[in-house]
């Protein structure tokens, strides 16, 4: 007999329409303001839900969170299923300009609509359907929507330990990947700070007597990137630099990025980025920064995914799974031992870029599939 929640009465065009204000709701993640206007969008909606809710205030310069509980008879007493989800984006306000929430087709375009307000959406759209069905969770259900993910969570890290930990299951609606398949790993991730410092003068009347801090840093970044294997990548995302054109630039500052399919791998790169630090007519300073670990399947997460594997056969879906690169707070709670199956949200493609979209035909059956996955672990 199938299983009751893949047949909730899902609709894509009232899904989609429940999820456009969260999408027009701009949230970039350096953007204190409109985070917390994304929260209070979700908060109210969780309220609408039955949902109890709690604001944990942010810090370090970043939103709010927001902790939320449905009701269970065993809430409280046994660990239960913990939704782990983030609601800001890598797109400035004013994104919605270029990128408007615009429907072609089976495609629906939008900032943030793939990456993941459309995978936390249906998620807790699956937890309502089924309390409206009168179809019972094994386990209570709570949600966890964080403010800083795309950053690599320097400021929530601690409150997603900490909250997994009191759980047994964690599911994360991060985007499905391109074939539909879910996640059951990640890779490892280092991010880096740099800065050279390097000796100003008159660009025009005495440029010999300077040394660029700009010069320098792009040196450093052609051999940074040129440091990548098949084991391990190194990129350069953000650089800055200089402040007239006509003077010698003092200072120039660079993010890098590192990732690994091992942890050992990982642990290599960090000394050799560490090992850059040098002094001299133009220094180099590397700080190390946030890391997310790696996180390898273990005998639980692959039954997490026999589960879902088996609701998609029952909807004639064939699911695979695989780690990946990209990193999301799974990576936390994954390399914690605890039980995590992520990439259960929505598919699309375009991720971060001025062509995110989302396929409609994948919003009902990703929300069964969800709904049939809460109502089993």
């Amino acid at each position: 007999m199938a299983d009751p929640a893949l047949a909730l009465p899902f609709d894509a065009e009232t899904l989609l329409e429940g999820l456009r204000p969260w999408v027009e709701c701009e949230s970039p993640t350096f953007d204190r303001e409109a985070v917390n206007r994304m929260m209070d969008l979700a908060s109210r909606d969780l309220a609408l839900m039955g949902a109890s809710i709690e604001r944990i205030p942010g810090r370090m310069g970043f939103g709010d969170c927001v902790r939320a509980h449905f009701p269970h008879p065993d809430r409280g007493r046994v660990p239960g299923v913990l939704i782990v989800a983030h609601l800001d984006t890598v797109h400035p306000v004013g994104t919605l300009e270029r990128l408007p929430f615009r429907r072609e087709g089976d495609i629906c375009y939008g900032p943030g609509i793939v990456d993941m307000k459309g995978g936390t959406y249906i998620a807790l759209q699956a937890v309502t359907a089924l309390a409206k069905a009168g179809i019972a969770t094994r386990r209570s259900v709570s949600v966890l929507l964080t403010s800083d993910e795309e950053v690599g969570s320097p400021s929530t890290r601690d409150l997603i330990e900490q909250e997994a930990a009191r759980h047994a299951v964690i599911l994360v609606p991060e985007p499905a990947r391109p074939d539909g398949g879910v996640v059951t790993g990640r890779y490892a991730i280092a991010r880096f700070n740099l800065r050279t410092t390097g000796r100003p003068s008159h660009a025009g009347a005495a440029l010999s007597d300077g040394r660029s801090a700009i010069r320098e840093m792009c040196k450093q970044i052609v051999a940074i990137e040129g440091m990548t294997t098949e084991a391990c990548t190194f990129s350069v995302g953000v650089i800055h630099g200089g402040q007239w054109v006509n003077c010698v630039a003092t200072h120039c500052d660079a993010e890098a990025l590192s990732m690994a399919k091992r942890q050992a791998d990982l642990d290599a790169a960090v000394e050799k980025m560490l090992a850059l630090n040098k002094n001299g007519e133009v220094a180099i300073e590397v700080k190390r920064g946030v890391t997310r670990p790696v996180w390898e399947p273990d005998a639980a997460v692959m039954g997490l995914y026999e589960t879902y594997r088996d609701l998609g056969r029952q909807l004639g879906l064939s699911i695979g799974h695989a780690s990946a690169g990209g990193g999301s707070d799974g990576n936390f709670t994954g390399a914690m031992g605890i039980p995590t199956l992520d990439g259960l949200g929505v598919q699309g493609a375009g991720i971060h870029t001025l062509e995110e979209h989302v396929r409609l035909d994948s919003l009902v059956p990703r929300a069964r599939l969800f709904a049939g996955l809460l109502a089993r672990v």
